[in-house]
């Protein structure tokens, strides 16, 4: 098993910065794919972005530009810098572990992006 545990979320002003930050505990594999997706009410789950172990990474290209996945293996904890925050981002955002089959997911965390 492989827990999740996020924080950072919360209430920011359009053009604004955010960190989230996620770390994992538990069965963690030293070659894993970790990252970030995010929910609004009505829609599916998006990927925002994800970063492997070694440290490839891919990114919506909604927030290219903007937004830095990044992540510190020996905490096993994975970072979303968001900058130059739109309203649209507004949702709830899931830290993800993924290793060969299994999968994992945070309990998510708020972010609200006033205009």
């Amino acid at each position: 098993q492989v827990q999740l545990v996020e924080s950072g979320g919360g209430l920011v002003q359009a053009g604004g910065s955010l960190r989230l930050s996620c770390a994992a505990s538990g069965s963690i594999s030293s070659i894993n794919v970790m990252g970030w997706y995010r929910q609004v009410p009505g829609k599916q789950r998006e990927l925002v972005a994800i970063m492997t172990s070694i440290g490839a990474t891919a990114y919506a290209n909604s927030v290219k530009g903007r937004f830095t996945i990044s992540r510190d293996n020996a905490k096993n904890t994975v970072y979303l810098q968001m900058n130059s925050v739109k309203p649209e981002d507004t949702a709830t955002y899931y830290c993800n572990y993924k290793f060969g089959s299994r999968e994992y997911w945070g309990q998510g965390t708020q972010v609200t992006v006033s205009s």
